[in-house]
């Protein structure tokens, strides 16, 4: 079977809070958010993540979300392409209100592992985790 496309669906407590968060980070808005739902586009190939009130999207799961507190549903991956633009997003991330759990930056002097990888984990304000990678040897 050949898929059109693919896409995320995640949870979240407030959807204007959620898109205030990523366009601060500088995503593009994929279509209008309503009081339901916001969307953005990730990545060169528009990768699209929408985010419905928990509510909402529990009654499409017909059954229960994570509780993000104690678990994990997902973890996406987001590449930087240069260091200095690693670094700039590190510092949107805290200046928009994401928690910080790990950067290479500040808890290690030396690269994340033996492949030069420069690593920041962090959660947006509902708790959804990200990997922001950057590859030091291109």
């Amino acid at each position: 079977m050949k898929t059109k496309m693919i896409w995320a669906n995640l949870g979240v407590d407030d959807v204007e809070r959620t898109q205030n968060f990523y366009r601060q980070l500088g995503f593009e808005l994929n279509g209008r958010p309503t009081k339901e739902s916001v969307s953005f586009l990730f990545g060169d190939n528009n990768f699209v993540i929408h985010f419905f009130r928990k509510e909402k999207l529990q009654e499409s799961l017909e059954g229960a979300l994570c509780n993000l507190a104690k678990g994990n549903e997902v973890m996406f991956s987001l590449a930087a392409e240069t260091k200095n633009e690693y670094d700039k997003w590190v510092e949107l991330i805290k200046k928009a209100g994401g928690k910080i759990f790990f950067d290479s930056n500040n808890d290690r002097k030396e690269f994340y592992d033996e492949n030069g990888f420069f690593v920041c984990v962090f959660a947006d304000p509902d708790g959804h985790k990200f990997n922001l990678l950057y590859n030091d040897n291109k």
